[in-house]
């Protein structure tokens, strides 16, 4: 089983800041309509300056790790800025190189390079090959292997380019938080010709297209991964696990300068989102705030989560152009670049170590071995027939067929064994029963209903009987205990209440009868004629003079005839809708001829009417 084990540092845990170099390319006057030259110029071998946009006087300038101007050759870029890095691989430790910048500032040509001239991704591998040669012939017990992968990212897709008939492959992280593609074509290196022969081929299923600023136009973001294994032949068989990125960035583009349309336009989307997403993450890193990072947000930067703050040795090259008509897309990188370099890793390395598992199988073995053969020999009927023995270079118990052969049978001896004692139970059951039956049948027989004192006679010339009956245990129990005949009456008990049941029965009928006649009568003597409120006065118009009270109705009736809307809203529970309701019945059907009417208004029923009536009757009378 593989455990991770932790740098053996002495002092504080290590860090390491992004490497930011920056390579301008050569100026090209086809690109310049207006001949206004370079817009860029380099200083020394890490500053250079730019003119401000803003006072065309004045320049800015800025500090880089490394400058390259249009002289640097392909190799000086190499040993400056990515050699220094290599190193770390064979000792466990991850690597990046990026190519970053805007379309047509040769990104490209710097990671790839030609035959004539090639770029950081062959120089690269064969320097890997040329650091693990010297380690395999010093034979000092450790053995190595390299693996590749290739991918590249297109339109938010992770596209495997060494097999291109895959599909779209997921990201996952480990439990040690190690970023990886499942499905992820590895293929081993012997040599770098193997990795020639399959690199090559694997570039050209790149998707690549033609915009106005470049005849080959990267339209993916392209990731080649070197996995370095070293592994000790020996005890405790250690393993060392190194890691190289080596990514060439897509560009980030202006649509209206690059005049894309179409597939192109929704190409160069996802490539400027993704930018997006790589330049929110530096800012997030830069910030100190320690909150989220969004490397989730772009699958770039999900991959690319090792490299910027994570456990990488990185090397950011910048590529920029020099003509005016880039001068926002230069100026825009050179910005990136220089947050970038305040970006911090901490490097580690990724040692597993291989732990013996001590064998604890055959001792157990032996253990069960024993307890079934101690089961075996405390059995009553034991088998004649003994387990074969084990084979002489065997050092463990019986096997598993011998052990399972031994314990059928010792179930089997079980079985036969409880067969009589079974029977019996079985047979002394049945005779309960029988007795229990004759019992009730001959107790029923001398037992009339409703004589109480025949039913203890009966019970007490069966008692012999019932005994006999009696398996010998249970029998036992009861002449120990004569002198106690509470326990005749626990079985009679039960035929003494079904007697008595229906007398239960009646009595309760009785009752139930009685209570409901008081019920009854209780209703009819508070039952009283019901009707409409109009048919007979109600209890409050009684203690009223009558005549006040057919005047005070009569004034209501005019005033809901009459009255306007105002004059409606005064009386008690007419509100605003009501009110209209009322004088749109008015127009429709004519005068109320009785204050009953207004039951026919919608919202107004006979409980709310009640009250209306109730309360301005009330409220004209002035009580």
């Amino acid at each position: 089983m593989a455990q991770r084990v932790p740098t053996a540092d002495t002092g504080a845990k290590k860090t390491s800041r992004v490497r930011v170099a920056v390579r301008l390319r050569p100026y090209m006057e086809k690109e310049d309509d207006k001949a206004e030259g370079p817009c860029v110029r380099g200083l020394d071998s890490q500053n250079l300056e730019i003119i401000n946009w803003r006072n065309a006087t004045e320049t800015v300038k800025y500090h880089f790790d490394a400058f390259h101007d249009e002289q640097t050759t392909q190799q000086g870029v190499f040993l400056a800025s990515v050699k220094p890095i290599l190193p770390h691989i064979l000792t466990g430790q991850n690597a990046s190189v990026l190519a970053y910048g805007p379309t047509g500032a040769g990104k490209t040509h710097t990671m790839l390079g030609s035959r004539e001239r090639p770029g950081v991704i062959p120089r690269a591998v064969k320097e890997v090959f040329n650091l693990v040669r010297p380690q395999e012939e010093a034979q000092d017990g450790w053995g190595c292997s390299l693996t590749m992968s290739y991918l590249e990212i297109y339109n938010e897709k992770v596209l495997d380019l060494l097999s291109p008939s895959t599909q779209d492959l997921p990201i996952r992280e480990d439990k040690d938080r190690n970023i990886l593609i499942p499905g992820l074509t590895q293929t081993p290196l012997a040599s770098f010709a193997d990795f020639d022969q399959h690199f090559v081929p694997a570039s050209l299923n790149r998707t690549t297209a033609s915009t106005k600023l470049n005849q080959r136009s990267s339209r993916s973001h392209a990731i080649l991964l070197i996995k370095v294994v070293r592994t000790q032949r020996a005890p405790p068989h250690r393993q060392q696990t190194g890691k190289l990125y080596l990514v060439d960035l897509a560009g980030s583009e202006d649509n209206r300068r690059t005049g894309n349309q179409g597939l192109r336009l929704k190409e160069s989307g996802a490539i400027n989102l993704s930018l997006f997403t790589l330049s929110k993450v530096v800012d997030s890193l830069n910030g100190g705030t320690g909150g989220r990072v969004p490397y989730r947000d772009s699958k770039l930067t999900r991959l690319l989560q090792d490299s910027l703050g994570g456990s990488s040795h990185s090397v950011m090259i910048t590529n920029i152009a020099p003509e005016y008509s880039y001068y926002f897309d230069t100026f825009s990188a050179l910005n990136f670049a220089a947050k970038s370099k305040l970006i911090v890793n901490k490097p580690f390395v990724r040692e597993t170590l291989t732990v013996p598992v001590p064998q604890v199988k055959r001792p157990r073995e032996e253990a069960e071995g024993d307890q079934l053969r101690k089961k075996h020999k405390d059995g009553r009927k034991p088998s004649t027939a003994s387990p074969p023995a084990p084979h002489p270079s065997s050092t463990s118990a019986p096997s598993m067929l011998d052990r399972l052969v031994a314990l059928e049978k010792l179930m089997m001896g079980c079985q036969e064994k409880d067969k009589p004692t079974m029977k019996q139970s079985r047979k002394e059951t049945e005779e309960l029963k029988e007795g229990q039956k004759e019992f009730e049948s001959k107790s029923r027989l001398n037992c009339p209903s409703g004589s109480g004192l025949s039913w203890e006679t009966s019970s007490s010339n069966q008692d012999s009987l019932f005994r006999n009956n009696l398996p010998p245990l249970q029998r036992k129990l009861i002449s120990g205990n004569t002198a106690k005949p509470k326990k005749q009456q626990a079985v009679v008990l039960p035929l003494q209440v079904t007697q008595l049941q229906p007398l239960k029965q009646v009595l309760v009928v009785k009752t139930s009868s009685v209570c409901m006649k008081k019920k009854r009568q209780q209703l009819d003597q508070d039952e009283e004629p019901k009707g409409k409120e109009n048919m007979a006065p109600s209890g409050w118009e009684s203690h009223l003079d009558r005549s006040l009270v057919e005047r005070s109705k009569q004034e209501i009736l005019t005033l809901l005839n009459t009255g306007s809307h105002k004059d409606l809203k005064g009386l008690q529970l007419i509100g605003d809708k009501k009110a209209k309701l009322i004088l749109g019945w008015r127009e429709i059907y004519g005068s109320f001829t009785k204050l009953e009417d207004l039951i026919q208004i919608e919202g107004i029923t006979e409980k709310r009417f009640s009250s209306f009536m109730k309360a301005n009757l009330l409220s004209s009378i002035g009580l």
